[in-house]
């Protein structure tokens, strides 16, 4: 129980400091706003939202890990990783309240604190600093959107998986293979055969 508890006090330590890079909150203003965030667990493998729904959450990652991806002509298309700290959800969906045409599961045990788009409103309605710092996290979820999609079409395969294993070396013990092979947009035959690429001496 006590390494329940210290692991949820760390981790809301953690989403008070991510919080504090876009908008400076104090101590009393980030317990204010605990409130309108629920703490939602899942098991590995867990569908969050499936295609049709409406999404109602807005999710940041405490600990675990999970995946969005589009269901294709029978092909599922990974357009996110998601591990601790990030931000996950079917954006669209969330924000023009519509039908998701994504799906979002777990890939490993995860713990969300989400917001619902209600509790998102009537927060911005309640703390001035909300809508700033609501509208600061989006922009940024949408800058590194942008930056990863025209990654995708500048770099080539060799690039795009060096690039990746470089800075996210610690995916490749917790993601599937064939996940972080879709989400990079390479074949998985060819993302077996860029690993030896990975041994000491191989660029």
């Amino acid at each position: 129980m006590s390494n329940s508890v210290n692991a949820y006090t760390a981790a809301l330590d953690h989403l008070h400091r991510y919080f504090a890079r876009f908008e400076p909150l104090t101590k009393q203003e980030f317990d204010q706003f605990l409130p309108y965030i629920e703490v939602r667990e899942f098991d590995k493998k867990c569908v969050v939202i499936r295609a049709g729904e409406v999404e109602r959450h807005l999710n940041i990652v405490a600990w675990g890990l999970a995946r969005k991806y589009l269901p294709v002509r029978g092909r599922e298309l990974t357009i996110q990783l998601a591990t601790e700290g990030h931000i996950i959800h079917s954006d669209l969906s969330f924000h023009y309240r519509t039908p998701s045409n994504c799906v979002i599961e777990t890939i490993e045990p995860t713990v969300f604190f989400s917001i619902t788009y209600e509790n998102l409103q009537e927060a911005y309605d309640v703390f001035p600093k909300a809508e700033r710092l609501g509208r600061l996290l989006l922009s940024d979820l949408f800058v590194k959107k942008d930056t990863r999609y025209f990654d995708q079409l500048r770099k080539d395969t060799r690039e795009r998986f060096l690039d990746y294993v470089r800075t996210h070396p610690q995916m490749l013990q917790r993601v599937p293979q064939k996940y972080i092979a879709s989400y990079l947009n390479i074949k998985p035959e060819t993302f077996s055969r860029l690993k030896h690429l990975m041994r000491p001496g191989k660029r």
